[in-house]
């Protein structure tokens, strides 16, 4: 009979990897899925559809998981996981049998992938605590390590399947033709399938469960619509707004990003009077859970900015640099991040392994510390880089953050009594999921600013040689100038942007443009692979060489957080877990009580 902490820790993993490659997977799929429900990138209605099919899915599990975690507390986190790997399913399945097309297609792919994000939510609030649960002391941090290759690894791993499964042939099933782009979703049906009923039929409760108390439904409420608003407000700050490349303008984003900080301000001030807290924050005054969650947020900060930045320059910039067509740059540029992957596979369990000999502040500053020395290498890169530059890059950041998960989250989940660890797993959760999204506001925002500034600049240059009339120059150069991020999100739908516009402005005919006939050596030269991403990567360097200089900012400041995190904290048995000496202050929290 196999030991039940290994069906817990199989069990789990295998639904970290399915709710973690589906965070991700969509990134790479979704100019597939686009052109299969023929939704238009360039209407003006597609660019909200877009943004919200690739972020939906974190903002969803970021606001839930402290509330499931919560409730998982008081009634069960095998029952409330299960439910999770159900709720995932089913999504999933909606997913696959999308059935319609148009921007009425692109909302059903939103709401449906809202569905996915709950029962991924129950799954990331109870993984961990689940194995906190099965495992003892002395091999936590190893189960953590391998759970971590799976939620860590599993959000590359979405890269990889996104590209592989979006770029599959139709085929029939039964009487049925069912487009490529589908297997995206179907390939989670019968893991899902096979998940759920392995986790109804093994799972149990073998923890202690809190009392089962009042909802606290103010705090719940507070807490949910703040990070929604919040998080909204962030989203839709990358959408352009009047004559802005961004939305920093819009005074809905203001509204959104204000109201919900106002709103969990009032979520902070309800759960230190109330006497059912949805959260616990005496938690924070441990060190050891205040420094590793807000060391977790800051990593996945940068870590979520940073998969998105190099997906744009991949498909962009190198792959059409490099003879590949914009169709097919999506699959490419998710076998081009495998390195990263592999280097998460290879620390994230060496590292956990190690966490309770070498302690988690050791191994987790150290982690980071390899990460940024990772950005600082994408500095010295030029647009044009040799591959593996890039690969060696790659792994040294997957390297970096396969070091610092496992013994970060085991030193979390240690420091917390039992009864806590759902909530206490969420709010882990949340915290890095709510990074993720605030990287891209962040980072895009960056990427924009700088690279709309220098856009028409770099683009003239491009378009001196190739023997337009003059008039058509300056006409060109606006247009681009005047959308960069459709430009650059054309190219991430694997669509060569200059198509788009020099058919614009053949159909307007603005005063002062002659028609670029298609077929033409103008057309051919101005819509050829290599045109576009030559003409836009000097300005495109400089602003993603910025993005990641803010990135390397932010893992530096992670690094000194996790290096003032303190001695390690064992919360059950009250005592310091390395082999050095104790000292008085060992097992107390970081308050000073016991």
């Amino acid at each position: 009979m196999v030991a039940y902490k290994w069906v817990v820790l199989t069990n789990t993993t295998l639904g970290l990897l399915m709710a973690s490659a589906n965070s991700t997977i969509i990134l790479i799929a979704l100019p597939a899925i686009f052109r299969g429900l023929d939704v238009y990138p360039f209407a003006p209605d597609a660019f909200v559809v877009l943004l919200w099919s690739l972020l939906i899915f974190g903002v969803v599990t970021a606001t839930l998981v402290v509330s499931v975690g919560r409730l998982s507390d008081v009634y069960g986190r095998a029952r409330m996981y299960n439910a999770g790997f159900a709720i995932f399913t089913i999504g999933s399945i909606l997913l696959f049998a999308l059935p319609n097309t148009g921007i009425l297609g692109g909302w059903e792919l939103v709401g449906f992938r809202l569905i996915q994000g709950i029962g991924a939510s129950f799954i990331f609030a109870n993984a961990a605590a689940l194995i906190a649960d099965a495992f003892p002391p002395d091999e936590r941090g190893r189960a953590l390590g391998i759970n971590q290759v799976a939620a860590v690894g599993g959000a590359v791993l979405g890269l990889v399947l996104g590209g592989v499964l979006s770029a599959a042939p139709a085929a029939h099933l039964g009487p049925v033709m069912i487009d490529g782009w589908r297997y995206v979703f179907l390939v989670s049906v019968p893991v899902g399938v096979f998940g759920t009923y392995w986790a109804y039929r093994r799972l149990r409760e073998t923890a202690v469960l809190g009392s089962r108390s009042r909802v606290d439904i103010p705090g719940n409420i507070t807490f949910g619509a703040g990070l929604t608003l919040l998080l909204a407000g962030l989203t839709y700050s990358l959408i352009p707004y009047g004559s802005s490349s961004n939305g920093w303008s819009n005074p809905w984003v203001w509204t959104g990003v204000l109201g919900g900080l106002a709103l969990l301000g009032a979520f902070l001030v309800i759960e230190r009077r109330t006497k059912n807290a949805m959260f616990d924050l005496a938690l924070f005054r441990n060190r050891a859970f205040f420094s590793g969650n807000i060391a977790a947020m800051l990593g996945w900060m940068a870590l979520g900015g940073l998969q998105f930045m190099l997906i744009l320059w991949f498909q962009g910039i190198w792959l059409p640099l490099h003879g590949y067509a914009f169709s097919v740059t999506p699959f490419w540029a998710g076998i081009y991040m495998l390195p990263m992957m592999g280097g998460i596979i290879v620390f994230a369990p060496l590292s956990g392994a190690l966490s309770n000999r070498l302690g988690p502040r050791f191994l987790s500053t150290l982690g980071l510390g390899i990460a940024a020395v990772g950005f600082l290498g994408l500095l010295t890169l030029s647009y044009d880089f040799a591959y593996w530059q890039m690969a060696t890059i790659l792994f040294v950041l997957g390297c970096g953050m396969g070091t610092f998960g496992p013994p970060n989250t085991a030193a979390v989940m240690n420091s917390v009594p039992p009864s806590s660890r759902g909530a206490a797993s969420g709010m882990l959760t949340t915290l890095q999921n709510s990074g993720q999204i605030l990287s891209l506001a962040i980072f895009f925002s960056v990427l924009i600013g700088i690279f709309s500034g220098q856009l028409g600049g770099s683009f003239s240059t491009a378009l001196a040689g190739v023997g337009l009339p003059s008039g058509n120059v300056p006409l060109l150069t606006g247009v681009v100038v005047q959308d960069p991020t459709g430009a650059i999100f054309g190219a991430f739908l694997g669509i060569n942007p200059m198509s788009i516009f020099l058919t614009a402005l053949n159909t307007s005919h603005p005063t002062g443009w002659t028609t670029v006939q298609p077929g033409s050596a103008a057309w051919n030269t101005l819509t050829s692979t290599r045109f576009f991403p030559q003409a836009v990567a000097p300005a495109f360097q400089t602003g993603v060489r910025s993005a990641f200089l803010v990135a390397f900012g932010i893992t530096a400041a992670a690094t000194v957080v996790s290096a003032l995190r303190g001695r390690p904290y064992l919360h059950e048995e009250a005592h310091v877990t390395t082999t050095e000496p104790p000292r008085p202050e060992a097992g107390t929290l970081a308050g000073g009580s016991k």
